[in-house]
Formats: C-alpha cells, sequence, structure tokens
C-alpha cells in the first residue's frame, strides 16, 4: 500500500539504550557449536557486544527515563505533548496498555491520546505513519514516537540462531505540523502466512505460558529453546528480506520521482551485518550509504534499530544539515515498510545510556 503525508516533520530523535553489555565471546560454550565455526559465524553475522536490561526493568522505565531527560534539558514540554504512541513487542502488562503506564508515572494531561502498537523490525515507519495521521486532527500538534523493546528476556541462552543478536532499548521520536508544504511517501505491507518464521509460541491466550511450555527442547540446528522463547526460521527471514524489500524501495522512489541517487542515506533496520551487506549489494547501494555496523555494537533492538542508527551514525549531520533519508523496516508479521523522508535540521539527535 502506497501512503502519503503533507506538512508533517521530524524535529528530534532520543535513544535510550541500557548499560549492562554482553559479550559474544563470553557466551559462546552456551551454543552446542564448535568454537572455530562460532567464531566463523561472529565475523559474518557482525555478532559482537550488544546492550540489555538487568531483570525488573521494562518498556516504560526505558521511555520514561528518556522523557524525563528531554524534561531536564527543555528539549520538550510535557503540556505540549498531543498525543503519545508505543510501538512494542514486550508491553509491561498484557493490559493495560503501557502508554497509558507511561501517561500515568509522568502525571501528563489527561486530554491526550495514548495508543499501543503491537509491531517488530519495521514498527519505526508503521509508528511514524500513525503519527502522522494523528497530526491531521485540528488538536493535535505534537506526537511523541516510542519505540522500545526488551526481547533478550525471551530468547533462550542456548539459541545461537537469536541469542547472539538480541538487544534492548528505546527511542522518542517526536513528530509535529509542518507548513513547508512538504510531501512524505510511505507504504507498507503485510503477510501473515509467514507469522510463524518470527514468533514466540507461548505466552498469549492461544498458548499460555505453563510448566510444558517452559521446557528445552533441541532442534535440528543444535539450539535449544522453548516455546516460550522467541523462535526464528532464519534462512526465510533472509530470503524475504532479499526478495521483498529492494522492490519495496524501488516503488517507494518510483512513487516519489526520487532516484536513489539523490538519498542521502538509507537508513534501514538492523538484523545483522550479512543481510544488510546482501541487501546492499543486491540495490547497488555503498555501505557507506546504508549502514550496517548496529548489531555488532549494540545488538537487534527490533523497531529500535533504525533510530539507533540514526543517533550512532549520523547525529551531527542531522543536527547540522538537511537530509533525504530512506528509512525500511523488515520482520515480524511478516512485515515490510518504508519512508522517504526530507528531514530539516533537528532540535535534538542523541543516544543516551539507561543508568
Amino acid at each position: 500500500m502506497n501512503l502519503k503525508y503533507k506538512n508533517k516533520k521530524i524535529t528530534g530523535i532520543l535513544t535510550v539504550l541500557p548499560e549492562k553489555e554482553v559479550k559474544f565471546d563470553d557466551e559462546i560454550d552456551n551454543y552446542d557449536f564448535r568454537r572455530s565455526q562460532s567464531m566463523k559465524l561472529k565475523l559474518i553475522m557482525g555478532y559482537d557486544k550488544r546492550r540489555v536490561v538487568e531483570p525488573g526493568i521494562t518498556v516504560s522505565d526505558l521511555c520514561i527515563y528518556g522523557l524525563n531527560h528531554l524534561f531536564d534539558n527543555q528539549l520538550l514540554k510535557k503540556e505540549d505533548i498531543d498525543a503519545i504512541v508505543l510501538v512494542t513487542q514486550s508491553p509491561d502488562y498484557i493490559m493495560p496498555g503501557t502508554s497509558y503506564i507511561i501517561q500515568g508515572k509522568l502525571n501528563l494531561k489527561e486530554d491526550l491520546v495514548c495508543l499501543d502498537i503491537n509491531s517488530g523490525c519495521s514498527g519505526y515507519p508503521i509508528g511514524l505513519s500513525q503519527a502522522f495521521m494523528l497530526l491531521d486532527q485540528d488538536e493535535i500538534n505534537k506526537v511523541v514516537l516510542l519505540n522500545a523493546d526488551i526481547l533478550s528476556t525471551k530468547v533462550s541462552i542456548n539459541d545461537r540462531g537469536s541469542r547472539p543478536l538480541t538487544g534492548d532499548g528505546a527511542s522518542i521520536t517526536i513528530v509535529e505540523k509542518d507548513n513547508a508544504n512538504n510531501t512524505i511517501y510511505g507504504t507498507v505491507n503485510s503477510d501473515g502466512q509467514g507469522a510463524e518464521c518470527l514468533i514466540i509460541p507461548a505466552g498469549g491466550f492461544k498458548t499460555p505460558s505453563s510448566s510444558e511450555t517452559a521446557v528445552l527442547e533441541k532442534d535440528i540446528n543444535g539450539n535449544f529453546r522453548a516455546l516460550d522463547h522467541l523462535y526464528m526460521k532464519g534462512d526465510d527471514v533472509f530470503n524475504f528480506v532479499q526478495t521483498k524489500v529492494p522492490l519495496m524501495i524501488e516503488k517507494l522512489l518510483g512513487n516519489a520521482e526520487c532516484n536513489k541517487n539523490e538519498v542521502d542515506y538509507f537508513m534501514f533496520h538492523q538484523p545483522n551485518k550479512f543481510i544488510l551487506k546482501k541487501l546492499a549489494d543486491k540495490m547497488d547501494i555503498s555501505y557507506e550509504k546504508m549502514p550496517n555496523n548496529i548489531v555488532e555494537k549494540f545488538g537487534n533492538s527490533g523497531s529500535v534499530s533504525i533510530p539507533v542508527a540514526i543517533t550512532f551514525n549520523l547525529s551531527e549531520e542531522f543536527l547540522n544539515q538537511t537530509l533525504n533519508i530512506c528509512i525500511a523496516g523488515f520482520g515480524t508479521g511478516l512485515s515490510w515498510s518504508s519512508m522517504l523522508i526530507k528531514f530539516d535540521k533537528l532540535d535534538f539527535c542523541k543516544l543516551i545510556d539507561f543508568k
């Protein structure tokens, strides 16, 4: 589906990452795999370090910490927030929605929209789409988009396919109305027939967690995981990304009548270095214009990985230049989405540690 938005802008991006760092080398003996093979996999996939939350830390904790940072540094006023959109697949509770928890703990005004969206790797452009639609309302002038996940807590310690790359984090993106008569182009696509490619089988109402769902079982690749853990069909996900994403970006740029050489950066979801390099090669885009260094430094934090890639790699450029940026997310659902946005100089663009 093609999307188009007018007179909207992003004015600031903040990412919040846990201080705790886990190194691949320190967990290598957890996997039923030869050490030499694990080290080869580390090089190819970009496994090295990842940031994970301490026990008891939740999505709301990360988001509240980041929002208080903005309040304390006069980068955002509580009374100016008209809507909160939270994109997460690891909410604090089944009910109520975590956006209400955040609103309540920060004592924000009652005249406020709170909305939770269950979306993963494609959740950054999807969240932006929802924020842009809210801004079409007369009384909504500023939307706070929150992306946050702590899925490291749902990955088996003996799963070498998912454990080494899964990280945690949160991001805050400020979205406002704009009088510059700009146009933002987007796409959203879904294929629920591939839902089992990325899934946590137990823990919902269909299969509640129990002693049986916590039992570890060995798969054909030597990974031990339970039904309570994240499960990924790596080959299927790789083929999905290489097939669907290039066509999506070609369609997006065509609708915008934009040549890929006119795009300053392609800031894509960061599943691992191997997938992104193959994707860049297929699309004939340089690695410099499509950074792939986030998983090896911080891990894959789902929908947060795009803003992490922005704040880590391009903070100075976003503060001092106007940039034409293509963003794309792809994964759980299966779903894949993208946007072409011209960013004016941001009020802030930074990465902080959760302490």
